[in-house]
């Protein structure tokens, strides 16, 4: 598809597709949309939050919110739901404590994300639109990006999955000195600490998934583009140990993953690596980086951008994630990324997916489609298993 025709598409309206599934673009007057995050509220309506504006990176950046009432056909008209016009701020994450639901979201200046801050804004959902109050500050060190589910300590604190993007004195950002870690909260997000992963150099994009009793396992992307790691907490997310490698590649992409009502984990991703394409870009914000005779950082990892970003495929693993063996492509594409830009059509990346199983069994998922808009894509229950509705 044309950048032109994505537009068209744009309507949020849900038609069938393939193999008794629902398929909607979602409505956003934004050329660029990207990095979708997706959850159920508590009518059981399904928000949809991303950001959108020209360029990632850019001033004009927003987070901007969509919503399906249960029985609808339609995703709702967008509402713009921070607006700094000194940051973009990127990456929301929906989340509820005692109190009600919370937006969480970043705020850089350019593409430094070294320099981002934390944001939190309480959130309603009023006639069916979602309405933001203003936002606070975290008190986080600058540069803590989030993405991840937050998920609740078996002891009850609030642990917010971060990747540190570290700054280097007089050296530009590239991701190569960053890490994991979690933020903890005990009073419901009033206050919060920072708790390292050891040994996370690189790995980031912290995906949180409790297991039975005090077990829970974690997900990362990975900047050096080789596979997604692993790591294990056995007391309930207090300590966490190294990430290591499972099978599943990583080309630099945020992934997603979930535990199923049947136990078994699901993780949405573009399983591909550096290994098995040379496409290369300079850095995540090449585009915007004029001006800035900063040296790129040196030392840690030697991070790796510009691997296609597709297939989208579906892994499930029923030994806790060590391994995904089953796996199907939900959406297919070149995949190309060596561009952010959503309007010349050289972008075809299918990306930053995000993942929720419905009551049902059905699965409901968002992901980035060529940087121009959200796709929603509702699988049926059995789908995974070639089991077609």
């Amino acid at each position: 598809m044309s950048p032109d025709d994505i537009a068209t598409a744009m309507t949020g309206r849900l038609t069938p597709g393939k193999s008794g599934r629902l398929e909607a673009f979602l409505p956003s007057p934004m050329v660029q949309n990207h990095a979708a995050f997706i959850e159920r509220l508590d009518d059981g309506t399904l928000a949809c939050l991303w950001f959108g504006g020209t360029l990632e990176g850019k001033s004009d950046i927003s987070i901007f919110g969509s919503t399906l009432a249960p029985g609808a056909d339609q995703w709702s008209a967008p509402i713009q739901l921070s607006d700094d016009p000194d940051r973009s701020e990127q990456n929301p994450v929906l989340t509820h404590n005692r109190s009600g639901w919370q937006l969480f979201h970043t705020a850089q200046p350019a593409g430094n994300q070294d320099e981002c801050l934390l944001r939190a804004r309480n959130i309603s959902l009023t006639g069916g639109h979602l309405i933001a109050d203003a936002p606070r500050t975290i008190d986080l060190p600058l540069g803590c990006f989030i993405r991840g589910r937050f998920v609740r300590r078996t002891d009850g604190a609030w642990m917010m999955p971060i990747f540190r993007c570290v700054s280097r004195p007089g050296q530009r950002w590239t991701g190569s000195h960053d890490t994991a870690a979690v933020g903890v909260s005990h009073d419901d997000g009033k206050t919060w600490s920072l708790q390292e992963v050891p040994g996370s150099i690189g790995s980031v994009h912290m995906t949180i998934v409790p297991l039975d009793g005090e077990r829970m396992v974690a997900f990362y992307r990975r900047r050096q583009s080789d596979f997604v790691h692993r790591s294990v907490s056995e007391d309930g997310g207090v300590t966490w140990s190294p990430p290591k490698p499972t099978d599943v590649p990583n080309n630099n992409s945020s992934i997603n993953v979930v535990r199923l009502a049947d136990g078994r984990l699901a993780m949405i991703c573009n399983p591909v690596s550096a290994a098995t394409s040379t496409d290369r870009r300079a850095s995540l914000y090449d585009e915007i980086e004029e001006g800035d005779d900063r040296p790129d950082a040196t030392g840690g990892c030697e991070p790796i951008w510009g691997v296609p970003r597709a297939p989208l495929t579906l892994c499930i693993s029923t030994d806790e994630g060590r391994t995904f063996p089953q796996r199907r492509i939900v959406d297919d594409s070149p995949g190309t990324c060596l561009s952010n830009n959503s309007e010349d059509g050289r972008n075809k990346e299918l990306s930053y997916p995000y993942l929720l199983e419905g009551d049902d069994g059905a699965l409901h998922l968002a992901y980035t489609y060529f940087r121009r808009a959200i796709k929603y894509v509702r699988l049926p229950k059995g789908w995974i298993d070639g089991e077609e509705a």
